[in-house]
């Protein structure tokens, strides 16, 4: 079955009571139950719900998958994996990671005694290295949020496997109809679903997908303990959102690249970071795991002040925080997505302070061009 008809497929779910095309919204906090000795398949909301049930088993589907999840945030979704680790435990992280992430593995994990280092994860030597004793996973993030680094998932999974760890990786920036790293080995898929699955900017939502049941018990323990999960009609709007994600991903990917090509030729732009160009570091192992360079990719113009000119010279994009959603959104991650981050820590990231992330919607490649010129000539 080809990526095209799997989302449909994955996103339909006919009622057997009434033949609707669409997922019922279950609006029950608790369930009836038929017997004092045996309960069904449902008892209360947090533990299932028949319509997140349809979601998880879509992003399951979605991510060739056994086990989905669904949480109230992708930080929920992204915490509860990282909720299944214990004190004495470590884990390597890639350093280019999303700002909310840093902000669990920094200020959170440690107080339990979870302990974390981040590396350079396109330097397979410097993971190696990082690995101690009491190391328990790798966590990857490829592209990465904001400077789109690359990492060779395979080989990622092929060091996991060598030391018997288990692999994380956030699939946010292509989303399971571009990149599918539990097919390349992955032991678990983290998604903010909040962007291009849902793709409106109207939800917040957060999955994640496995294949090994013992890593589905663990993570299923934790949504159930916590109660993070995500509500119904959120669910029933997530769904509706996917069933357009290919449509979407291939327009705004085809955008993403002729933006990229034409900002690369810019003069008033020092360095264009997207997947899809081949000048950028790491473009054939992007290509060998990935469709396509996907719907994001973010610039440099030298200088806070150039940015802060571009952002509200613009007329098209929203100068938003988030990204993945049907109208383009311009960010400035130093202020928004890495707040969290000082000076020094941008820096090591290759965070630069003109840089300026770019996540292309639905609009006319040409139209934003346009836009984009007119803001670059003022500065």
């Amino acid at each position: 079955m080809s990526d095209w008809t799997n989302i449909i497929d994955a996103a339909t779910t006919n009622d057997p009571l009434s033949g609707a095309i669409n997922t019922p919204i279950q609006l029950s906090s608790t369930f009836s139950q038929k017997s004092f000795d045996e309960f069904g398949e449902y008892d209360y909301a947090r533990s299932g719900n028949p319509t997140r049930d349809a979601g998880e088993k879509a992003v399951a589907q979605l991510e060739h998958g056994n086990y989905g999840y669904l949480f109230s945030t992708g930080m929920a979704a992204i915490s509860s994996v990282l909720f299944t680790l214990s004190a004495g435990d470590h884990i390597v992280v890639s350093k280019h990671v999303y700002g909310g992430t840093f902000r669990v593995l920094e200020d959170v994990l440690p107080r339990w005694g979870i302990t974390h280092d981040f590396v350079d994860f396109s330097d397979l030597a410097a993971i190696e290295k990082a690995i101690k004793p009491e190391t328990k996973a790798l966590y990857i993030e490829t592209p990465s949020n904001p400077v789109l680094n690359i990492t060779d998932i395979r080989a990622v999974v092929g060091i996991a496997k060598k030391h018997q760890l288990f692999t994380i990786a956030d699939n946010t920036f292509l989303s399971p109809f571009l990149q599918k790293p539990l097919d390349l080995g992955v032991d678990i898929v983290v998604h903010s679903a909040t962007k291009f699955l849902a793709g409106h900017s109207d939800i917040l939502a957060g999955a994640v997908v496995v294949n090994d049941k013992k890593l589905a018990d663990q993570i299923y323990f934790v949504q159930n303990a916590v109660g993070a999960t995500l509500s119904v009609f959120d669910t029933w709007l997530l769904l509706r959102g996917i069933k357009t994600l290919g449509v979407r991903m291939t327009h705004s990917s085809e955008s993403a690249y002729k933006i990229a090509e034409h900002l690369e030729a810019h003069e008033k732009v020092s360095n264009v970071l997207y997947p899809g160009l081949k000048t950028h570091k790491g473009y054939e192992i992007h290509a060998s795991q990935a469709k396509n360079g996907g719907a994001v990719l973010s610039f440099d113009v030298g200088s806070q002040e150039n940015a802060k000119k571009v952002v509200e010279s613009l007329h098209i994009p929203v100068f938003s925080v988030s990204l993945g959603a049907v109208e383009t959104i311009i960010s400035y991650p130093p202020k928004m997505s890495h707040a969290e981050l000082n000076v020094d820590e941008l820096a090591k990231c290759g965070i630069t302070p003109g840089l300026l992330r770019f996540s292309v919607g639905l609009e006319d490649a040409d139209d934003l061009i346009a836009d984009l010129d007119s803001a670059l000539a003022l500065i």
